[in-house]
C-alpha cells in the first residue's frame, strides 16, 4: 500500500457510506495515511448545480468529515467534488489512491447513489485495492481478531496475501489463510490431494511470516468451493481479502466469480486487491 497515497471514500449522505468513512478512517489512523472523502454530480457542470443541491453536497461532505472526526479527531481529512458518475468518479480517483472504500449500498438519490453495482464497478475497475464496507460493521471492528484471505496458489493472489499481512500487522490482528480447492474449478483437476494443495499453500505463503513475524498465521486447506469456505471462515473475521483474479484465467479489468460471490455474500468488509498484469 503506497504510503504518501490516501484513502479515497465514497460518500453520498447514506447511513452505508457513513460506516465506510468510519472503517476507513481506522484504517488511516493504523497506518499513518491521509483520508480523501469524494461525492460525484452527474450534472453536466457545476454551473447547473442549484443552490440547494450545492447546499446537500456540502452538507454530504460535512457529515463525512465529522464521521471521521468522531472516530480520530486528528487524522487528516480532505473533501472533493467530481463530475461524473459514482463509479467512473472513483475509478479514476482510484490512480493515485492507496485504497478506495465505498459502502454497500447507497441512497440512490442526487448524487447517483453508491448501490452494489457502483461498489462492483469500482473493484471491478479501480487500478489499486478496493474495500467494500457493510452499513452494520460494528464501531469496534479493526480492533485484533482475525484477517481470512483466499489463497487460490497462483500469482494473481500474492498482492492479496501481502496487502492482508500489512493489514493484519497494522491491527494486531491473526491471519487466515484459505486454500479451497475443487476437482472441477479447472481442467485436469482429477486426482489433486490434500498433500499437493497443502504444498500450494505452504509455496505461496512462503517468507511473508519471516516478514511479518508478529502476525499469527492459521493455514485452512479444504476440498470445497472457495467461496463457500471464504464465507464460513468470515464470520471468525473482520475481515476478508481476495484477489481481483482467480484460477479461471480472468483478465485485470474483470472481476474473477469468486471474488464477485464473496464481496455479495459475507457480513464483514470485504478488500479486493488488483493482481498484475
Amino acid at each position: 500500500m503506497p504510503v504518501s497515497h490516501p484513502v479515497v471514500v465514497g460518500v453520498d449522505g447514506s447511513s452505508a457510506a457513513l460506516a465506510a468513512v468510519r472503517w476507513a478512517t481506522r484504517l488511516c489512523t493504523a497506518r499513518g495515511l491521509p483520508l480523501v472523502l469524494v461525492t460525484a454530480v452527474s450534472a453536466p457542470a457545476f454551473a447547473d448545480v442549484d443552490d440547494t443541491a450545492a447546499s446537500a453536497l456540502d452538507r454530504i461532505l460535512a457529515d463525512g468529515v465529522d464521521a471521521a472526526r468522531a472516530v480520530a479527531a486528528d487524522v487528516s481529512v480532505s473533501t472533493e467534488t467530481h463530475h461524473g458518475t459514482p463509479a467512473g468518479v472513483l475509478v479514476e480517483r482510484s490512480t493515485d489512491a492507496a485504497m478506495i472504500v465505498v459502502g454497500t449500498r447507497g441512497l440512490g438519490e442526487f448524487t447517483g447513489g453508491l448501490s452494489a453495482s457502483v461498489s462492483t464497478a469500482v473493484a471491478t475497475h479501480a487500478s489499486c485495492a478496493v474495500t467494500v464496507v457493510p452499513l452494520d460493521t460494528p464501531p469496534n471492528e479493526g480492533t485484533g481478531h482475525a484477517v481470512v484471505v483466499g489463497v487460490d496458489g497462483t500469482d494473481n493472489s500474492v498482492p492479496a496475501v501481502r496487502w492482508a499481512f500489512e493489514i493484519a500487522s497494522s491491527r494486531g490482528a491473526s491471519l487466515i489463510a484459505v486454500h479451497a480447492w475443487s476437482d472441477i474449478d479447472v481442467p485436469g483437476g482429477r486426482g489433486r490431494s490434500a498433500e499437493d494443495e497443502e504444498a500450494v499453500l505452504a509455496e505461496t505463503m512462503a517468507g511473508w511470516s519471516q516478514d511479518y513475524p508478529d502476525v499469527e498465521v492459521r493455514r485452512v486447506v479444504v476440498q470445497d468451493r472457495p467461496v463457500r469456505e471464504l464465507v464460513a471462515r468470515s464470520a471468525e473475521a473482520d475481515l476478508v481479502v481476495v484477489g481481483r483474479r482467480g484460477r479461471g484465467g480472468f483478465t485485470s479489468l474483470l472481476l474473477g466469480s469468486t471474488s464477485r460471490a464473496v464481496m455479495h455474500s459475507v457480513d464483514v468488509p470485504v478488500t479486493v486487491v488488483p493482481s498484475p498484469v
